[in-house]
């Protein structure tokens, strides 16, 4: 029985000395817990992804000093910190710690390039292109058990060095990893890892990074299995923890003969002694800890948490302790204000009202109800007198002509100069109010409602917005978000009697076919052959494809799709495919 305990921790991109105190705070809890190892997330000294920060050398000899000091502090309890390594060339990598330094290295052998991952572009391969080694695998006994050291992407191929570590002697696999969230990934994450602990007849611990980090954010959910691929111990998403489990480590070699997947055989692979027996039972009397298995989350609520937590970090983190919201009584700012209340505290948020000649009655009472059930600051301020200002002084050269649109992008542009206004004043950040199926087909005003710091929902289609808005109400028991708010017809009140579905086709429509298109990159040829409208699939891509140069100037916001725009869907501005 190995005692482990999973730090499940929150670290902050470049926050090196902050990082070092979390990490010790946690280690020096671990080790008063009788743990035997306490596994950290992937490149924890620097929080993940630090990006470009990498290619500064003084960075990754700062990063090296606060690996010194972590591992100056371990005694027998062994410790697993991702960190940068540098040799010729940098490696994303995981130390092993114990009695007081850095006993042996592991580098990263799979190096992610594909949706958000850019591993690629900075560091090198544990094995070297060719396939030769340039840093051998090796086991680390730790309490008497063989244990084998990855880093995320490792795990995820059948092939990778978890079948060779345990074909050449693994009885536990630990899994540093920074996993970003994205929709229904955390059950294909458990599926995978349960296949990869029996695939290999080693239990597996898995550590998983929490937090916000600009567009990213990450879930936790650290997981244990059993040599059997069952499943021990779960972690809660989107919160720290540290997880404290007894694994089990039984005999493995007659799973491995009887089995039809363990008849592979292989040298055993070399051995760094760091402890020979567990500690636990001399340290620690009484039961042990129980097997905690955190409820996984329901699809409202876990969507609902990620977007909380990364609106949380992503102000805290830059330094932001307040947020202003435009609220116009419509769906969208709607969830944006719940949201923000529950990230920051209802005291740390400010809703404006900014009403101009076109807005109705109900949504001005909506908006004014929703800040009271949400206890929020709530004013007024009438954007008429700009916006009639704009109009006298464009009269004389807009003579003779209809410049219907670009008036309703004017009183969307005086909004955002109120809201930048407030900003500027009182240090608050401005919170964006688009959601995805707006920003895919352009149905924003850029420098208007686009303005702000952050763009909370960016990544969410609408359909979910609504979807999100009565979880609010279920989760609280309450009417939080006015009914109204829910049941009438989404409008951005910028023309008399203005409604979405005169400009759009109605979101049950639109969504669909966005999903398609941005998220699971189809033609609209192929999105045509699935059964929908030629003509409306032209139209909708058409409308994707010319927006690209708004959306690369409008905020980052949370990502929780499988392709959300920014950092993961990059397609040129300037083409001509059509598909």
């Amino acid at each position: 029985m190995l005692r482990i305990a999973l730090a499940q921790i929150n670290p902050t991109v470049g926050d090196l000395e902050g990082n070092l105190a979390l990490m010790l705070d946690t280690y020096g809890r671990a080790e008063a817990a009788g743990c035997d190892l306490v596994v950290f997330p992937e490149l924890a000294t620097t929080g993940y992804p630090p990006e470009d920060l990498v290619l500064k050398s003084g960075f990754v000899a700062d990063n090296l000093a606060a690996l010194d000091k972590l591992a100056a502090h371990t005694g027998r309890c062994a410790a697993v910190v991702g960190f940068v390594d540098v040799d010729r060339d940098l490696y994303n990598a995981a130390a092993v710690c114990a009695h007081g330094e850095v006993l042996d290295r592991y580098h990263k052998r799979l190096l992610p390039n594909y949706s958000v991952f850019d591993e690629a572009r900075y560091f090198v391969p544990g094995t070297d292109s060719d396939g030769a080694v340039s840093d051998p695998l090796e086991l680390y006994v730790i309490g008497g058990v063989k244990v084998g050291v990855s880093i995320c992407e490792d795990i995820w191929s059948p092939f990778g060095p978890l079948a060779t570590q345990s074909a050449g002697g693994a009885e536990l696999n630990v899994n540093l990893n920074g996993s970003p969230y994205e929709v229904g990934k955390a059950a294909r994450r458990e599926r995978m890892l349960a296949t990869r602990a029996a695939d290999t007849h080693a239990a597996l611990v898995y550590v998983n990074q929490v937090g916000g980090q600009d567009e990213l954010v990450f879930d936790g959910g650290s997981l244990v299995f059993d040599a059997e691929g069952n499943l021990m111990a779960r972690g809660p998403q989107f919160v720290e923890d540290l997880m404290i489990v007894d694994v089990p480590i039984p005999p493995v070699y007659r799973k491995r003969l009887l089995d039809p997947r363990g008849r592979r055989t292989e040298v055993e692979l070399p051995l760094v002694h760091v402890s020979d027996a567990p500690v636990r039972a001399e340290a620690v009397g009484g039961e042990p800890p129980a097997q905690p298995i955190a409820e996984p989350l329901g699809s409202d609520r876990e969507l609902y948490d990620a977007l909380v937590l990364g609106t949380r970090d992503y102000c805290r983190k830059n330094g932001f302790t307040d947020v202003v919201i435009g609220l116009s009584g419509g769906i969208d700012s709607t969830l944006v204000a719940c949201i923000a209340a529950d990230a920051l505290g209802p005291e740390h948020v400010h809703g404006v009202s900014m009403p101009s000649r076109y807005s109705s009655d109900h949504s001005k009472d909506d908006a004014r109800q929703l800040a009271e059930n949400l206890g929020i600051s709530y004013r007024t301020i009438p954007i008429e007198p700009a916006f009639q200002a704009y109009l006298d002084m464009l009269a004389e050269p807009f003579d003779g002509r209809d410049p219907g649109l670009t008036y309703e992008n004017i009183q969307s542009r005086c909004r955002g100069q109120v809201l930048m206004a407030l900003s500027n004043e009182f240090g608050w950040m401005v919170l964006t109010t688009g959601n995805k199926s707006e920003m895919a087909v352009g149905y924003f005003t850029i420098y208007g409602d686009s303005v702000g710091g952050y763009a909370v929902i960016k990544d969410v289609l609408k359909l979910r917005v609504y979807d999100l808005c009565r979880y609010v109400n279920r989760a609280a028991g309450r009417e939080v978000v006015p009914e109204n708010v829910i049941t009438k017809p989404p409008s951005a009140e910028l023309r008399p009697d203005q409604r979405d579905d005169e400009s759009l086709p109605p979101y049950e429509v639109l969504d669909p076919i966005l999903e398609l298109y941005v998220e699971q990159d189809r033609t609209a040829a192929e999105i045509v052959e699935l059964g929908h409208d030629e003509e409306l699939v032209r139209r909708i891509t058409r409308l994707v494809d010319v927006a690209e140069y708004k959306r690369r100037q409008s905020p980052p916001g949370v990502r929780v799709s499988p392709k959300a725009f920014g950092k993961d869907r990059r397609l040129p501005i300037t083409h001509h495919y059509r598909g």
